[in-house]
């Protein structure tokens, strides 16, 4: 009976490495390890801002120039002819409603011109033999004024039907819907088959490189806001771009209790940018917090963590971390303001990343 032959070493200690490479580069190992080289990370305490006041609002990037396009006939949709993201020229024809009706109505209202035209002729011819009867004494003062009255009536009903012509025939003019201005579709809210009536929208129409941010300021802040001596717009790229105009509507919000501001972006800068676009909107140099209001705390940039969607700060406890979900504010420098989930004396790492290891302590 043969023994199995051992193992070559020159064929086991390759295996070996790799195997211990890999055990050294998996993260639980370096969490381990971690662990045992007992890491400690920095603290800090969190501090009231010592820059400018300033006031951070989440904003909406909207057209300064934007149109609804509604039907303004009853009739089935026969062509729709662009669609969201297309461009379209002023005085193109984008949707086209079935025009039988409305062709139906234009003969009918030709055809009573028609008519009263021939009623028209017909009082004329009866008050002008009406006339010479009068003038020959054979006819009475009371047939002639009938006459005069019948002539009349048929002026008016002449005048009456052609009105109803033109009417009819703008009513046909409205089975087709054109471009008001160049511009890019943003939206169609009704498609071929579909019945249109009047009123209903059919698509909505803007003109690009005309956008503005529009951020609702609350009602108690809006004089500070505009008091401030800055306001910048954060762009979703991070870029901060000053607006070139702002506007203040007059009124506010009945139940919001808030006061629109719209701030018009310059060509340049809104070349790139499509509507509908979050942005923030920052009011800086003023003081904007009422007298006596809590101080907005103030953190290190390394101290935030910043994944996607979430920003947290590691908040000391006992003897670790627990990672806290926070709301940024504006930067001043290398500071950024912590608008809600943490307050002022409150001990958080300075580095959120080394904090996040397994076994960090502060």
């Amino acid at each position: 009976m043969s023994t199995p032959a051992a193992p070559d070493r020159r064929a086991v200690l390759p295996w070996l490495a790799g195997a211990l490479l890999l055990a050294a580069t998996w993260p639980g190992a370096r969490a381990q390890s971690a662990a045992a080289s007992g890491l400690t990370v920095p603290t800090l305490t969190v501090q009231a801002s010592r820059d400018a006041a300033s006031l951070s609002l989440d904003g909406t990037l909207e057209p300064q120039r934007q149109a609804v396009l509604a039907a303004q006939a009853a009739g089935s949709v026969r062509e729709l002819t662009v669609r969201a993201g297309d461009r379209v020229r002023a005085g193109q024809v984008i949707a086209r409603i079935d025009a039988r009706s409305a062709e139906a109505g234009v003969a009918q209202s030709e055809a009573g011109v028609v008519q009263a035209d021939a009623n028209l002729r017909n009082a004329r011819t009866q008050l002008e033999r009406t006339r010479e009867l009068r003038a020959q004494g054979y006819i009475s003062q009371a047939a002639l004024d009938a006459a005069e009255n019948q002539f009349r009536a048929a002026e008016a009903g002449l005048a009456q039907a052609r009105a109803g012509r033109r009417q009819a025939t703008l009513g046909q003019d409205f089975t087709s819907i054109a471009a008001p201005f160049d511009g890019v579709v943003l939206a169609t809210h009704i498609d071929a088959g579909d019945l249109a009536a009047p009123g209903r929208p059919v698509l909505t129409l803007y003109a690009p490189g005309a956008l503005r941010a529009t951020v609702q300021v609350p009602a108690s802040q809006a004089a500070p806001a505009r008091a401030a001596r800055q306001v910048e717009i954060e762009l979703p790229d991070g870029r901060r771009i000053a607006p070139v105009r702002r506007t203040e509507l007059p009124g506010a919000d009945p139940v919001a209790q808030t006061v629109e501001w719209r701030l018009d972006l310059a060509p340049g800068d809104a070349a790139d940018l499509r509507p509908g676009r979050t942005v923030r909107v920052h009011f800086t140099g003023a003081a904007l917090a009422p007298t006596g209001a809590r101080s907005v705390p103030t953190v290190p940039a390394a101290a935030l963590l910043r994944r996607g969607e979430l920003t947290a700060v590691y908040v000391v406890r006992e003897n670790g971390f627990v990672l806290r979900q926070v709301r940024a504010g504006a930067s001043h420098g290398g500071s950024t303001e912590v608008l809600a989930g943490l307050k002022t004396g409150e001990r958080i790492a300075a580095d959120a990343v080394r904090a996040g290891l397994a076994g960090a302590r502060p």
